[in-house]
């Protein structure tokens, strides 16, 4: 594989280590902003939601959410609570993306809705 072609796959990845490599940025970096671990993880979640990032960041986003301590229902009152600010367009479409990375498959969700036999 080429060079090019395995940065441009790590990236695309948010691949921490490529990331720090290429572009100097520590991501794990937590400690500089004067947050707790837990707090820091929701505000970097709900920066990615304003900026319309990609399905892997809000993964990488929601899993070091989890592993600072964070619940899902902490996680997703971080989408409820950047509503106003972001647009409600960037919190539907962030959704998705967030659910998966907690485990929670919507279109699942949404195929046991359509065939409820009460309707």
């Amino acid at each position: 594989m080429a060079a090019h072609e395995e940065s441009l796959r790590r990236l695309a990845l948010h691949d921490e280590q490529c990331i720090q490599s290429l572009l100097g940025i520590r991501l794990n970096n937590d400690k500089t902003a004067g947050l707790e671990p837990k707090a820091h993880a929701l505000v970097r979640l709900a920066a990615l939601i304003a900026l319309g990032a990609s399905c892997v960041s809000y993964g990488w986003a929601v899993e070091a959410a989890l592993a600072a301590g964070a619940t899902a229902d902490e996680i997703v009152g971080t989408l409820v609570a950047v509503a106003p600010i972001t647009g409600l367009a960037s919190v539907v479409a962030a959704t998705p993306a967030v659910a998966r990375s907690l485990g929670y498959d919507l279109d699942w969700a949404f195929e046991e809705l359509d065939s409820d036999p009460c309707d």
